[in-house]
């Protein structure tokens, strides 16, 4: 038997949570999570997420596509990449993040470990 669920990120969301300059809304659908994570102008994993994990870098792997604003990511092998809305990403562990211009950047990502 087939089946169809859908979820809705305003309305519905599995989980909210608002670390600083950052909006994430999480998921489950099909037994998968899926987040969409809007974050501000200014905003930058070492300065908003590293104070609160306690890592040099973001030890989570990301895998999303990215509908909004633009971002940058350094690996810390030195690689450094923007990516902007129509962009699909995949990122490593150990990179930083951040905002780039000011507007928000919206992204949704399907695999990884966001601000925690």
């Amino acid at each position: 038997m087939a089946s169809i669920e859908v979820k809705n990120f305003t309305n519905g969301a599995d989980e909210v949570s608002t670390p600083s300059n950052a909006r994430v809304e999480t998921v489950n659908v099909g037994g998968q999570r899926v987040i969409k994570l809007t974050v501000q102008p200014g905003w930058k994993w070492s300065k908003d997420i590293k104070p609160i994990v306690g890592t040099e870098s973001c030890q989570a792997k990301h895998i999303g596509v990215i509908v909004e604003g633009t971002v940058t990511c350094r690996h810390n092998d030195g690689t450094e990449v923007t990516y902007s809305g129509g962009d699909a990403y995949a990122v490593e562990p150990g990179h930083d993040a951040w905002v780039v211009g000011d507007k928000p950047a919206v992204a949704y990502e399907f695999h990884g470990a966001w601000g925690e």
